[in-house]
């Protein structure tokens, strides 16, 4: 069999390394008879793989000791959700900044629970650019301002962190965590599904600053209260464990592979393989965004008509690229050049590109 270079949004393309091993220790996991989608959440063993999971994770993103790291189930649209019954009161005001499609989608998840100011909005540029900073309009006294790091569909990254003033920042950041140092303590809250550079879909990451787990919140059920996770090592209830596992050995990889400053210089080489030949296709290739927030994980780019762009999807997935359709919100094309898609994937593209310029320029 012959594995393909997968260019999808998420779930993404996973480390061969990392499958392998995983189909090796499926029926008998580490010497116990069984697999570890069979053993218990409670058990020593898993325990075990918990706490390893989550010490390479703080050594690979550099999370500090004051920080608390979760693992729940149900992605970074839930967590979005509970940002606001853990960390606002009724009726309180947060800032929204909307760079694109996930930052709308994050406001819909708070609205029942609390007043949304929308600080700074890129759509009546058509998300092409995210708002100067120094044009938001924050409130004071806001329970926290949050960000989407990376838009995935429109293709806009925050390329440096905001100042915000005395208010947390929080940060959706499920498209590009770990694929750049950050500094972790200019934030209150990161989140992210892990289906995109992290691991598999079904486990989310939240990353939270202790001192905030003491705010109370609002009126919730225990299974959604982050200090009742946080209190029983995010086994409140039973986690999803094979997720968690198989995340854990991505995380090993990109540890073995070199770090996040190893996979920053290797997303600076891949994005810029890609962005150099639209940019070079004399307008046959458009991407719309802003160069200076270009994301280096999600190149949406447009060719002149929908009966190229369908050509374009057929014969790129008959050469072995995949998943190069662009959403539905926006159409056109998307590569994804996620933590674990490697070089050599962007070069074929790029080479499958020139050529089909050639064939139909």
């Amino acid at each position: 069999m012959t594995r393909v270079f997968n260019f999808s949004a998420g779930p993404a393309t996973l480390p061969e390394s990392v499958l392998l091993q995983a189909q090796a220790e499926m029926l008998d996991w580490n010497g116990v008879g069984a697999s570890i989608v069979e053993i218990s959440h409670r058990s020593a063993d898993f325990i075990a793989v918990a706490a390893e999971a989550e010490a390479d994770l703080r050594t690979l993103v550099g999370i500090p000791d004051d920080y608390v790291v979760l693992f729940l189930s149900g992605g970074a649209t839930t967590q979005q959700a509970l940002l606001a019954l853990n960390f606002t009161a009724p009726g309180q005001t947060v800032d929204y900044v909307v760079p694109g499609h996930w930052g709308r989608t994050a406001i819909k998840q708070v609205a029942p629970y609390v007043k949304v100011n929308i600080a700074a909005d890129g759509e009546p540029g058509g998300f092409r650019d995210i708002p100067a900073r120094d044009s938001w309009k924050l409130t004071p006294g806001a329970a926290y301002v949050h960000i989407t790091a990376n838009e995935t569909i429109h293709g806009v990254e925050f390329r440096d962190t905001p100042e915000v003033g005395a208010a947390p920042l929080f940060a959706d950041f499920s498209s590009s965590i770990a694929s750049e140092p950050i500094d972790v303590s200019k934030y209150g809250v990161i989140y992210a599904g892990a289906q995109k550079n992290l691991g598999p879909v079904g486990v989310a990451v939240v990353i939270i600053r202790r001192d905030l787990l003491e705010r109370s919140g609002q009126p919730r059920a225990d299974i959604f209260d982050y200090r009742s996770h946080a209190a029983r090592d995010s086994m409140l209830n039973t986690p999803p464990t094979w997720n968690w596992y198989l995340a854990g050995l991505v995380f090993k990889w990109m540890l073995a592979q070199g770090g996040v400053a190893e996979f920053a210089r290797r997303s600076a080489v891949k994005s810029k393989l890609v962005y150099d030949a639209i940019d070079a296709s004399g307008g046959f290739y458009r991407n719309e965004v802003v160069p200076a927030v270009r994301s280096r994980m999600n190149v949406p780019y447009f060719l002149p008509d929908e009966t190229l762009t369908a050509r374009f999807v057929a014969e790129s997935k008959a050469a072995g690229l995949l998943a190069l359709k662009g959403h539905k919100a926006v159409g056109g094309l998307r590569a994804s050049l996620y933590n674990a898609l490697p070089v050599e994937a962007a070069q074929a593209l790029v080479d499958f590109m020139r050529d089909f310029q050639q064939r139909n320029g």
